[in-house]
């Protein structure tokens, strides 16, 4: 039995959550190894939904041009019940969010996660199983099955579990999975409909039997390629279920899983296209023949959540944490999510930028995270999005993962400025109509903090020449406890409110002239690089009062909002809550 190099984080899992957390670790340079027992990328499209805020993500990590290149859009939803066409639902965001609601195969969104990785050294471990894990103060060592046959044992710093909903590190680690399942199957299939319905809208048709109850359903979710499609349906019995021994039904494929999760794709039939065709000609909102099946299955739903996202130098994430149905494409995303909020504490803590404690902020913020999106992901699938008592405003931002906060964790720090203003703990918002020297377009906040892989603080100034700003900025430079790779500390950069008066905030930035030269001249003597605030609209997002200093975390959150001359005594107070020494 063979000892691997030292590793200080081993991924188990290569799905895109388990990609997304070595994308992340391996952009703060940790060292990592990604493993999974499968020796190759599944070809099917599970998860096809990308939400607004994992595009948000994945564009500070430089990814997103590349996902958007791919993908298709998805602009609303058509919903039909007994056969009467339903109001259409449009999915209308506020103009400062950058991006959309977007679909793209699962295997098409690993593939990409998985080259962006290779880009940053890293590969993944195909055909290699996690068979156990110990830990101890100082570790984790696991015990690998390699795809040669052999046993590998690796000692690593911390073991995260990305590994699905039947997890062996969840198992290992002894979590609790309460939930349950729905006793409905359903057949899921990737086609192509010669139907002449809107470009990038959803389907979703239903028939309701007397009593008020859905008998009959079928969702179509779109796909890159001319009328490509995702459908899922009701399962027949003749694919749920088959004679046992004493001739009664049982439940086949995952239904029957040892540890007692039915969720996921399973069945020992898989289902025919004239069985998908069938469903189709029943509930379709008109005559459509379907072609070119690419693959197809029956998927099982439960909706669980574990009692802890982990213990000690053990975490699991995604499905490995919540499972739910998929309903408003959230699974995947909220792993994302889990991935992205986990990596940056671990890269602090195994370079000793922080101390272990830092680690239990994970469980706090992510499982009341993972605890809502599995009840209303439940509710929802009963009752239809659309039944949700919350304006549309507020719905569809909640759907795009947009209205996510941290308020109540234990890294929240004190509010400033109004209540309703972004506050420690919230998503920091984009805003667009940035304007710099050698710059001959306008720029979103995106732009500026693009490929920074730790802690970013924006300075909001109304006067260059104030000489708070260049205390702020000492202040910042030797703050290098949290920066998380070798060398790094904070990226610091200024706002400079716009000072031209005629200007309204609501105006659209295009119509907006460009600051001239002198506009842009003090910016060039700032000790940080400098943004005009050209169109207002980051004064009108942040709410800023006089100058004011925003911390965004590695993950996109706000971690602190402070009034500038406060900068020595925010930052000491945001790093007492990261248990960081200032």
């Amino acid at each position: 039995m063979a000892h691997s190099p030292s590793t200080e984080v081993l991924i188990v899992g290569a799905g895109p959550v388990g990609l997304s957390a070595a994308a992340e670790l391996a952009r703060h340079g940790v060292r990592i190894r990604l493993v999974d027992r499968l020796p190759a990328r599944l070809p099917y499209a599970k998860a096809v939904g990308i939400q607004p805020r994992t595009l948000e993500l994945w564009d500070r990590m430089g990814l997103a041009r590349n996902v958007l290149e791919a993908a298709v859009p998805i602009h609303g939803q058509l919903t039909y019940v007994n056969g009467v066409e339903q109001p259409r639902m449009d999915l209308e965001l506020p103009p400062e969010v950058p991006y959309g609601f977007a679909a793209l195969p699962q295997y098409e969104t690993e593939r990409l996660l998985e080259e962006y990785l290779a880009g940053l050294g890293t590969a993944i471990e195909r055909g290699t199983e996690l068979l156990s894990f110990r830990q101890d103060a100082d570790g984790v060592t696991a015990l690998l099955r390699t795809a040669s046959g052999g046993q590998e044992e690796v000692r690593t710093g911390c073991l995260v579990g990305c590994d699905g909903a039947h997890s062996a590190v969840r198992k290992g680690l002894g979590l609790s999975f309460e939930g349950g399942a729905f006793p409905t199957s359903y057949m899921l299939a990737d086609v192509e409909a010669d139907w002449d319905l809107p470009t990038g809208y959803s389907v979703r048709s239903t028939h309701r039997a007397d009593d008020g109850t859905v008998d009959d359903l079928l969702v179509c979710v779109p796909l890159p390629g001319a009328n490509r499609y995702r459908v899922s349906m009701l399962a027949p019995p003749e694919l749920t279920e088959r004679p046992a021994e004493d001739g009664t039904a049982r439940a086949t494929g995952d239904g029957a899983a040892s540890d007692g999760v039915a969720h996921g794709l399973g069945g020992e039939r898989l289902p025919e296209l004239s069985q998908i065709q069938a469903v189709v000609d029943r509930l379709a909102p008109a005559p459509t023949a379907l072609s070119r099946m690419r693959w197809s299955s029956v998927f099982r739903i439960s909706h669980r959540i574990v009692d802890r996202y982990g213990e000690g130098r053990v975490f699991v994430a995604g499905d490995a944490a919540h499972i739910h149905p998929p309903t408003g494409a959230q699974g995947m995303n909220t792993g994302i999510q889990d991935a992205c909020n986990l990596a940056w504490k671990l890269a602090l803590v195994l370079r000793g930028s922080a101390g272990s404690a830092l680690l239990t902020s994970y469980d706090a913020e992510r499982r009341p995270v993972g605890e809502e999106v599995v009840g209303r992901t439940v509710r929802h699938a009963a009752q239809g999005v659309q039944a949700d008592p919350d304006d549309p405003r507020t719905l569809m931002l909640r759907e795009a993962q947009l209205l996510i906060d941290y308020r109540e964790g234990p890294l929240a720090t004190a509010p400033y400025g109004p209540a309703d203003a972004p506050q420690p703990g919230d998503r920091a918002p984009d805003c667009n109509g940035l304007a710099a020297p050698l710059i001959t377009y306008r720029m979103r906040l995106l732009d500026v903090l693009r490929g920074c892989p730790g802690h970013a603080v924006l300075l909001y100034l109304t006067d260059p020449a104030d000489p708070a700003v260049a205390q702020a900025a000492a202040e910042l430079e030797g703050a290098r406890a949290i920066g998380t790779a070798p060398r790094q500390g904070l990226r610091a950069v200024a706002v400079v409110a716009q000072g031209i008066e005629s200007l309204e905030p609501d105006a659209p930035t295009a119509r907006s002239p460009l600051p001239s030269p002198a506009d842009l001249a003090s910016l060039v003597h700032l000790p940080v690089p400098g943004y005009l605030d050209a169109a207002g609209e980051f004064a009108r997002i942040y709410r800023p009062q006089g100058p004011t200093g925003f911390i965004v975390r590695p993950d996109g959150q706000l971690g602190a909002r402070f009034p500038l001359a406060r900068t020595k005594e925010a930052l000491a107070e945001y790093l007492a809550a990261l248990s960081v020494p200032a």
